[in-house]
């Protein structure tokens, strides 16, 4: 059983910033790509953010320059600091791991339960 768990959500005005944080737990062989990803009210989810194991980072044209991703390997950890919020950054979002449970397994997707981050204007 894996469990991811974000946290660090919240209420901030326009300009303002937040820091998500993911803690993935459980039955982990391995993880690969971590992630973060949102989803708005009547929208799409969507890729906000990317890392790869060794620390390479993609990220969506929208959040470019104020938001990062960073990840502890050690503690199974992602985080998205989140910089110059905007009242279009509202939304649930939610961490991804791309993980094994064993050495001889496959890589899946393994999402958590969301966060909401509303940004006020």
């Amino acid at each position: 059983q894996v469990q991811l768990v974000e946290s660090g959500g919240g209420l901030v005005q326009a300009g303002g910033s937040l820091r998500l944080s993911c803690a993935a737990s459980g039955s982990i062989f391995s993880i690969n790509t971590m992630g973060w990803y949102r989803q708005g009210s009547g929208k799409q989810r969507e890729s906000v953010a990317e890392i790869t194991t060794v620390g390479s980072t993609r990220y969506a044209d929208s959040v470019k320059g104020r938001f990062t991703i960073s990840r502890d390997n050690a503690k199974n950890m992602v985080y998205l600091q989140m910089n110059s919020l905007k009242p279009e950054d509202t939304a649930i979002y939610y961490c991804k791991a791309v993980l094994k449970t064993s050495r001889w397994g496959d890589f899946y997707n393994h999402w958590g339960q969301g966060t909401q981050v509303t940004v006020s204007s």
